[in-house]
This record gives C-alpha cells, sequence and structure tokens, in this order.
C-alpha cells in the first residue's frame, strides 16, 4: 500500500491525476494502521505545499436568518420538518451584523459570509440583503461570501455587483447518494445553481458533509464531483449529530477516519483551498494533524448551529504548523 502512496503522490507531483480505483483502494486504509496513514498524510502534504504553498485561508461565517427551513435535510438543525430547539430569527438589523464583521476582521479573518436558512432567499429579504452587502463593502476590508441556498443567475449578477466575490453552495453529498439526506430539492437543483454562479462569474465554495451513513465510495465519488465543478474553495463538514433530527442517532467518525478523507480529498484536488469546517471538534487533540496532511484554510469562530475554536486559537494551531496566515 505504502508503493501505491508513493507512485500515486509522485505521479500528482509531476502534474498527473489520481486514478478513481486508486482514490477507493487508499480511502479503505486501515484507520488502524499507522504506518501507512503516516505515509498518505505525508503525501497529501507534499502535494499541497507544491500545489497550493503554505498561505493559510481563514474564513467566518454568520447566521443572519434563522429557522424555519422548508427543506427536510436530514442533518439540519434549522428544518422545519424536525423538532431541535434551535432558535429562529428574521434577517438580523445592520448594525448586528456590522458589530460582528468587524469583530472578525480585527481577530484576523479573510472572509466574511452571511448565511440565511430556506431554500432560497428572495422578494424584500433578497433586497435587504444586497443592501446589506453593498455596505459592508463599503464599511469594511474583508472579502464577501454569501451563502442563501438555491439563486438565479440574475441574483447572482447583483450579489457580485456589490461586491460579493464568492458564493457558498455545497453539494453535501454525492449525486448518488443525495436523495437520502434530502427529498424536498435535489442534487440537480444544486448543480443548476453552481452554474448560475459559474455564468455571474463569481467564485464557489463547495463541499459536503461527511459521516451522515455513507460509505467510503460515496466520499471518493463526491471528491470527484466537486473536482469536475471546478471548485477551488472546499468546506468538508464531518456531521455533529443534532437531537431532533434524522442522523442525531449516528455514531460519529472517528479522527484518522476523517483525516484520511480529508487527505484524499487533496490527492484528487491538488490546488484547492481545502477547509476544515462544521464539526472538526471530532478531530479533538488531532485537529493540528490535518495541516499535515493537506487542509489548508478554515472555517473560524462560531458556526451556523455549534460553537468553535476560538480564532486565535486557530492562529496560534495553524502557524506552529508552518503556515502563514
Amino acid at each position: 500500500m505504502k508503493n501505491l502512496i508513493l507512485e500515486v503522490a509522485e505521479r500528482i507531483l509531476s502534474g498527473g491525476n489520481i486514478k478513481m480505483e486508486e482514490a477507493l483502494e487508499l480511502i479503505n486504509i486501515d484507520e488502524n494502521n499507522t504506518e501507512v496513514l503516516k505515509a498518505l498524510f505525508e503525501g497529501a502534504n507534499s502535494i499541497r505545499k507544491k500545489f497550493a504553498g503554505n498561505k493559510a485561508d481563514l474564513c467566518t461565517i454568520l447566521n443572519t436568518k434563522s429557522g424555519k427551513c422548508s427543506e427536510d435535510c436530514k442533518f439540519c438543525a434549522q428544518s422545519i420538518h424536525y423538532k431541535t430547539g434551535v432558535d429562529e430569527y428574521e434577517l438580523l438589523d445592520y448594525n448586528k451584523i456590522l458589530e460582528r464583521a468587524k469583530e472578525m476582521e480585527q481577530e484576523g479573518a479573510h472572509r466574511f459570509s452571511l448565511v440565511t436558512s430556506g431554500k432560497r432567499i428572495s422578494g424584500k429579504d433578497f433586497n435587504k440583503i444586497v443592501d446589506i452587502y453593498k455596505r459592508l463593502n463599503r464599511d469594511t476590508n474583508l472579502k464577501l461570501c454569501a451563502s442563501h441556498g438555491i439563486i438565479s443567475y440574475e441574483q447572482a449578477v447583483k450579489l457580485k455587483e456589490v461586491g460579493v466575490s464568492m458564493y457558498h453552495h455545497n453539494i453535501e453529498a454525492c449525486k448518488d447518494y443525495y436523495s437520502k439526506i434530502c427529498t424536498t430539492h435535489t442534487y440537480e437543483d444544486r448543480i443548476k445553481t453552481i452554474e448560475n454562479l459559474l455564468n455571474a462569474e463569481l467564485e464557489i465554495c463547495c463541499g459536503g458533509i461527511i459521516g451522515m451513513g455513507e460509505g467510503n465510495t460515496e466520499r471518493i465519488k463526491m471528491a470527484f464531483e466537486i473536482k469536475s465543478l471546478g471548485v477551488k474553495s472546499i468546506p468538508l463538514n464531518v456531521l455533529n449529530p443534532v437531537e431532533g433530527t434524522p442522523l442525531e442517532n449516528r455514531i460519529p467518525l472517528s479522527p484518522n477516519e476523517i483525516l484520511k478523507t480529508m487527505a484524499l480529498f487533496r490527492y484528487i484536488i491538488p490546488d484547492c483551498y481545502l477547509r476544515y469546517a462544521g464539526g472538526r471538534m471530532a478531530l479533538k487533540e488531532k485537529q493540528n494533524i490535518g495541516f499535515k496532511a493537506g487542509v489548508n484554510a478554515a472555517l473560524v469562530g462560531n458556526y451556523l448551529t455549534t460553537i468553535g475554536n476560538k480564532i486565535v486559537d486557530d492562529k496560534r494551531m495553524i502557524i506552529c504548523e508552518g503556515f502563514e496566515i
């Protein structure tokens, strides 16, 4: 197995690609085989250094509208289909949003994203969010990102006009597994939104969630599907089972399973920002190892419905692993 790792890593470093069957073989490495895992991680790290350098990208999000989502995504605390006790509120006041943005900017975040619950944003809410981005672009030096569900090409163009540079829209799971986690919209609906964003010439942040009951094959398929979209910012979430959702009893993935998956994403998409996102607390004391196994970006601060690491702690960890912030 170590010979395969070395062969694949060398091929990628020389400008080639990993094959699907090779990725499937590598992701099935026994998580307790520390010697082989070490070789896999070292290969991912060398690929990251060559194709993405030593700069780490930090982003933060603000849950700007919470709860009452019409969709039945089985992992989500904000769905109206499940009783999770999540806070519910309409669009936040601009002054609250600006206060949070300034705080994140001062703490060293590069990007700031507004996130709203719901299948899509439209009408008065969309007009309000456009105005908010326009004002944030004027009042901060942050790169502005957006995450508002399914949007049209026309909406994407308007967001770009007021200073949004990147739109976040996960595929969540591979095409073959998607219907098992959501039935109120389709995988194709998500791809259509990504096509609208590409046509509007917005950068795209697109990843997914692991640990929802999918197998290793589905995780590798998701990575190749994301690669086919040309995405360069890839947030990998780890399921944090929420009480009241259909996935509440899922056993969390082990740290080595998480790290192994992230390393394979680096082999598959060598030049991306591979981003720690929600649920990385499952790594426990091994969070720093990801930065030696292909990861080079992080969602920092508090997340949508969970508490994340303190930004100062993340920065210290990342710098200790040899990255520039």
